[in-house]
């Protein structure tokens, strides 16, 4: 029996919510889902009317486009509740245009604006109760697109899903993280598909960073394609240096994902004053500034950890370590973006979206 709709979304409710049985202060990241998910199929040359239904398998056909051709993208969000019970998002408007984009680059058609955030809407309302109060608590929102069509030709499809579910997090933290610096691997190439949320772009860096692993290494610093000389994002984050004063990242290119952190942080961080250099980013200057002491700090950006401070890294058998900093850029830049995430402090870049 259908229930009654939230903002113009149909919506079947879970006959018993699954809420009372997860241990909020024990969760593992993307393990646990809420109890709804969010879906809505293109046919017929369209995207149809989403509705919101009890979290569940989806059947596919074997022979479903996705599986064999790999039209698959994804965005990473966080709903946050302040100590009043309100929620927010941060910065959704990013989210969508990259969604859109990502899609645009694997051939899926465009997702409409009003789905989207209606949908978000919806959903976090209805899950709202799975977001708990407290930094570094929030509820993870996966949006994805996947191609449905059963159908060997290698070819756009013309059926595809998108959906949204939901997973309860808790604060990121990775622990001491040391990563290697790529000397033959590449995760994407100029023309590629580096800039968009691709599944495959995930996929295809599993490998580079098991042998990382191995030898020791939580992650890999990504260099570019050409000639390995000039260093682009880690893992599955944007990457900051600071040699002395300064803060540097790369520039965006087709290669590198356009993080809607990394914005983020380079906003705050102009507007603390502190000098932003965003350029190509050589090897050597970081080998060099390590030796020199001028290497002050490391750190990726993304949204599941915010920041992450990287306490060391290797390149050609060579292992740096940094220094450690008490008055850190990294400190002080997840402190004032996350007050803003959490409504402590003054949004005076308009970026929370209340839901």
């Amino acid at each position: 029996m259908k229930n009654n709709t939230l903002t113009g979304i149909q919506v079947t409710p879970v006959e018993k919510s699954k809420i009372d049985q997860v241990d909020f202060e024990n969760l593992i990241f993307g393990q646990v889902f809420t109890d709804h998910m969010l879906v809505c199929d293109y046919v017929d040359g369209e995207w149809q009317r989403p509705e919101i239904i009890p979290y569940q398998s989806i059947q596919l056909d074997p022979s479903a486009r996705v599986f064999h051709y790999g039209q698959a993208i994804f965005e990473g969000m966080k709903a946050y509740k302040d100590d009043q019970d309100d929620i927010w998002l941060f910065r959704p408007d990013e989210n969508y245009i990259r969604f859109n984009k990502s899609s645009k680059r694997l051939a899926i058609p465009e997702f409409p604006e009003d789905y989207f955030f209606e949908g978000l809407k919806s959903i976090v309302q209805l899950e709202k109760d799975w977001a708990k109060k407290g930094r570094g608590n929030s509820l993870y929102l996966r949006p994805f697109v996947i191609a449905t069509e059963s159908s060997l030709v290698a070819a756009p499809s013309t059926h595809y899903k998108f959906m949204i579910i939901c997973s309860p997090a808790k604060s990121y933290y990775a622990g001491e993280v040391r990563v290697k610096i790529a000397e033959s691997f590449s995760r994407a190439a100029d023309g590629g598909v580096g800039y968009a949320k691709a599944a495959g772009n995930y996929a295809a860096q599993f490998y580079p960073t098991n042998l990382a692993k191995e030898k020791g290494f939580q992650q890999i610093i990504w260099t570019d394609a050409n000639s390995h000389e000039y260093l682009e994002e880690a893992g599955t984050m944007n990457i900051f240096f600071r040699i002395e004063d300064t803060l540097l990242t790369a520039p965006n290119n087709d290669r590198i994902l356009d993080g809607v952190t990394r914005k983020s942080i380079i906003k705050l961080a102009e507007d603390k004053g502190i000098n932003v250099e965003v350029r190509k980013i050589a090897v050597k200057e970081i080998v060099e500034a390590a030796e020199n002491n001028t290497l002050k700090e490391i750190f990726g950006s993304g949204t599941a950890a915010v920041i992450n401070p990287i306490a060391g890294f290797s390149y050609k058998e060579k292992e740096y370590n940094l220094p450690h900093v008490e008055d850190s850029y990294a400190g002080h830049l997840k402190k004032a973006l996350m007050d803003i995430q959490y409504n402590i402090s003054e949004d005076k870049f308009g970026w929370r979206y209340k839901i």
